[in-house]
């Protein structure tokens, strides 16, 4: 089904060379029936012309703050109500500056400070604009604005250099554009909750026992699965990893945390355990640091199972059940034997033994098992590409 079908998007063209992909995104957009009008920045046009976005949009290009013509016809705030979104592409690094500092100086920057819509942002800078300290303070500033980000990619730049700051290719960004509609048919109607990354096990109040996650997949999951319009909640043990605002973050360091933070957030449609939950606690925490010694006796117990618990309560059980099974070895039989054992609907399984998927990896490579013995795999890939797969067929066994 077509999500942008009849929705209004006001298009801010920046300045940069990338702004001559602005006339490809036009034309998409007006192929699946959006209605488009269009700001085009003093720099903008210096890269492309009134005319040639006037001919693909078929509606005006507002360029001036004070001009006469354009406020008579469509005030500065109109124009940012008339919209169901705003999307600015390419944004450039002065033009991130003036959103994030509140500076409103051009019509563009006026209208999306006076916005009371979504705005999609696509930067489009130099490697080095794009990784500046200021660059970076500035879009952590409009993330918790609520800005959404689009972007950027790593590539080839017309200034002969490489690396990040490349503006995404106008498909992908029309993607994105049509995942936000369609979460918004069922935001709030469906809940997930998803567990990532390691668990912190304490021996004394510095030291603890821990193991390799890195919660890329459970975070990259998260995200998925609030692009498709969960109401969804992470509960991530520790990680250094960022997630979008409107993801629901708990915090947590230990099992019991975990296992207490999932009860409160329940109930809820799905469930994704990628935690890799620590199987042993100990049975006594010391609470000074335990001086060096010879030897250290300590006494281990096992951690509540949250996965089995989930899956075996008579009320608080969600519809869909996931579990995840990290193996070194004879992946299959235990990935099956969890799966029967922890009573749950799925288990994602994948062979960490691997040193190029799984455990601090930016890739994976996982295999379904479900209830009825079949299988699926999803073969070597980024962990994003990963996460929007296995959401697409949750998404397809809920209805």
């Amino acid at each position: 089904m077509n999500n942008l079908n009849n929705k209004k998007i006001l298009l801010i063209i920046c300045g940069g060379i990338a702004a001559y992909k602005s006339l490809e995104m036009i034309r998409l957009l007006k192929k699946e029936g959006v209605t488009i009008k269009t700001i085009l920045t003093k720099s903008g046009a210096k890269f492309v012309t009134p005319l040639s976005i006037t001919s693909l949009s078929q509606s005006k290009v507002y360029q001036d703050l004070f001009s006469i013509e354009d406020e008579a016809e469509m005030d500065h705030i109109s124009l940012s109500r008339w919209a169901d979104l705003i999307l600015i592409a390419p944004a450039t690094a002065n033009t991130i500056s003036k959103l994030a500092n509140g500076n409103s100086d051009d019509l563009a920057s006026t209208v999306a400070l006076a916005s009371n819509k979504k705005i999609f942002i696509a930067p489009a800078m130099n490697v080095r604009m794009w990784n500046h300290q200021s660059t970076k303070q500035n879009i952590d500033k409009l993330k918790t604005y609520d800005y959404r980000l689009i972007g950027p990619e790593i590539g080839d730049m017309a200034c002969g250099e490489y690396g990040e700051g490349k503006m995404i290719e106008p498909k992908e960004i029309k993607n994105e554009l049509e995942n936000y509609f369609e979460s918004l048919k069922i935001k709030n109607k469906l809940k997930a909750i998803v567990t990532a990354g390691p668990t912190n096990e304490y021996i004394d109040p510095i030291r603890f026992i821990t193991n390799k996650s890195s919660g890329k997949q459970g975070y990259e999951i998260a995200k998925s699965l609030s692009k498709k319009g969960f109401d969804t909640t992470l509960i991530s043990g520790p990680t250094n990893l960022e997630i979008n605002n409107d993801i629901n973050l708990i915090k947590i360091e230990t099992a019991e945390e975990m296992f207490q933070a999932t009860l409160n957030s329940l109930p809820a449609d799905v469930a994704v355990f990628s935690a890799a939950v620590g199987d042993y606690k100990l049975n006594k925490t010391s609470t000074i640091k335990i001086k060096k010694q010879d030897k250290l006796n300590i006494e281990l117990e096992k951690n509540v199972d949250i996965l089995n618990y989930v899956s075996n309560h008579n009320v608080l059980r969600p519809r869909l059940v996931v579990g995840f099974a990290a193996e070194t070895n004879n992946l299959e039989n235990y990935a099956n034997e969890k799966l029967n054992e922890k009573n749950c609907d799925w288990i994602i399984a994948n062979d960490v033994s691997n040193k190029k998927i799984g455990f601090e990896s930016d890739f994976n490579e996982v295999s379904i098992f479900y209830k009825n013995k079949k299988t699926d795999k999803i073969k070597y890939k980024p962990k994003s590409e990963i996460s929007d797969e296995l959401v697409e067929k949750i998404i397809n066994h809920l209805n």
